[in-house]
């Protein structure tokens, strides 16, 4: 049994003590840390624990189905840390390497100076952040591209965010028909001798590269070669391999902002970007390239724009796979994310170097972030619902899977839904299959673009508001995986009225008892 470095008496609550005590675990790689390593642990917590835990509180903002504005009038008068929590996407998502609160917490005691790791926030969340911690004078520094540092030797047995495992690609086969608008993957990995496990429900880290096409036009913009020397905190390498490897390309930065201005003798330009770093919701859309495009009078130094980059950050995915139907290695469903804009065509850095950059044998930088509650019922006989449109249905292949490993004798329904039946429907072969062997008790799918009025999965339970109650009332479980912003929005909607329609109760009492589902981890979401 693993050593616990906290002290009871610490200031935590015993699911964030366990979280700590597996987070310092992780750092030193091994159950037992050394006294060294015990007492730096000991002196982050005392500085993490200046602030009293809230036992248990609710925050009327952590909701993400509010606007962000609205997320911070209900934040209001609020203390510091706690505005700045209403100001993230609320999804606890992890893509970051916090939750919501603990990101929040980490920035305003200094600990967190970048402000640009909220993913699904994105720029609308680091630019409220830039202003929260103007208000609180503490000064950021610049986010490094640094890329995933390796601080412990390739031979670890503890593979994490700061340490991710080179896995080798397996697969990435494409799962739409001919003629879908869609691209999308299942995707394969070999997790080899690396000793990593993961349960159900968990995501998979990968730390994505950007496009070489992307990379040479911003070298060619510097006006320099590929193999211009730069140097990091890894130590020198080429421009062309920083930029692909350690940069983010898609957002720029004050920073750059900031370096573009002093670069340029043009005054019109000057005057542009002072403007901009006032206000920069002109460039929502832009990246790095169309900004140095923009500004073509000030050329930058390849050390001073790669200083003046934001950090790649990982991209987590859904694990699709079970450990215990797939030993040694870890599956995902990924949308490829493409799109034209200003005459060019941009790419998503994770989902197309999955589906076309990386080719089977090619090495992926991966590790595993544990869910939060979101796995299959601990009891095996409890009926299990599960809502995963597109690529949402990942999770679900994998709980399948945990069900028919372990003989579970609950029922299990799953409602999909995608664009298209004939070039949309994501693993219809093995859906069939667990229907015919009866591990998928029901199977209700939505295909909006098969007929004139749109039918989503939500419509879906409408029609089953009966059935979806008496699965609720006999102790069922209710899942939830996609889009947080519109369908689980629309979802949680209707699973309401289905509760007030099916139970008899009004609007308050039908959220009373929705929240006594998610207490009890029978309502659960894993939604971006």
């Amino acid at each position: 049994m693993a050593t616990s470095i906290l002290p009871e008496t610490a200031p935590f609550t015993e699911e964030q003590r366990a979280w700590l005590n597996g987070f310092f675990a992780g750092i030193y790689g091994m159950d037992e840390p050394p006294v060294a390593a015990m007492e730096h642990a000991m002196a982050t917590v005392e500085e993490i624990g200046t602030s009293p835990v809230e036992e248990d509180e609710d925050y009327p903002w952590h909701d993400a189905a509010l606007e962000i504005e609205e997320r911070m009038v209900l934040a209001e008068g609020q203390p510091m840390e706690r505005r700045m929590m209403a100001a993230m996407a609320q999804l606890d998502c992890g893509a970051c390497g916090y939750e919501c609160k603990s990101y929040s917490e980490a920035i305003a005691q200094g600990n967190e100076t970048n402000l640009t790791l909220c993913v699904p926030g994105g720029r609308e969340t680091s630019r409220l952040l830039k202003t929260l911690v103007k208000e609180i004078g503490v000064q950021p520094t610049a986010p490094k591209s640094i890329g995933a540092s390796s601080g412990q030797s390739a031979s670890a047995k503890t593979w994490s965010r700061a340490n991710p495992y080179p896995a080798s690609l397996l697969e990435s086969r494409k799962l739409n028909g001919i003629g879908s608008a869609k691209d999308t993957r299942h995707v394969a990995i070999d997790l080899g001798d690396s000793g990593l496990e993961y349960h159900v429900g968990d995501a998979l880290g990968v730390y994505p590269s950007n496009c070489d096409d992307l990379v040479s036009e911003i070298v060619s913009a510097l006006g320099v070669k590929a193999d211009h020397r730069v140097d990091t905190e890894r130590g020198l390498s080429t421009l062309a391999l920083v930029l692909r490897d350690e940069c983010c390309l898609k957002a720029p930065t004050e920073e750059l902002l900031d370096a573009l201005c002093s670069a340029t003798g043009d005054e019109g330009e000057q005057a542009k970007l002072k403007q901009l770093l006032d206000d920069d919701s002109e460039l929502d859309g832009c990246d790095v390239l169309d900004v140095l495009k923009m500004f073509p009078s000030a050329v930058l130094d390849p050390q001073t724009l790669v200083a003046s980059l934001g950090t790649l950050n990982p991209r987590l995915y859904s694990i699709a796979s079970s450990l215990k139907a797939n030993p040694g290695q870890v599956h995902l469903t990924v949308g490829k994310v493409t799109w034209g804009s200003a005459g060019r065509l941009r790419k998503g850095a994770a989902s197309t170097m999955l589906a076309e950059r990386v080719g089977v044998g090619g090495q992926v930088r991966v590790f595993v972030h544990k869910s939060h509650g979101f796995t299959v019922p601990a009891n095996p006989a409890a009926p299990m619902m599960m809502v995963g449109p597109g690529t949402g249905i990942a999770p679900f292949m994998a709980f399948l899977q945990e069900r028919h490993a372990t003989q579970a004798t609950g029922k299990n329904w799953l409602f999909f839904g995608d664009q298209c039946q004939a070039t949309d429907y994501l693993y219809q072969a093995e859906l069939a299959a667990y229907q015919a062997s009866g591990l998928l008790s029901r199977l209700d799918t939505a295909f909006s673009r098969d007929q004139e009025r749109k039918v989503y999965v939500q419509d879906k339970m409408r029609e089953q508001a009966a059935e979806v109650w008496s699965w609720l009332e006999a102790g069922g479980y209710f899942f939830v995986c996609g889009d947080a912003s519109r369908m689980a929005v629309d979802v949680e909607k209707t699973l309401l009225e289905i509760i007030q329609s099916e139970g008899g109760m009004d609007a308050v009492a039908a959220k009373a008892y929705l929240k006594r589902l998610s207490d009890d981890k029978r309502y659960s979401r894993d939604v971006y």
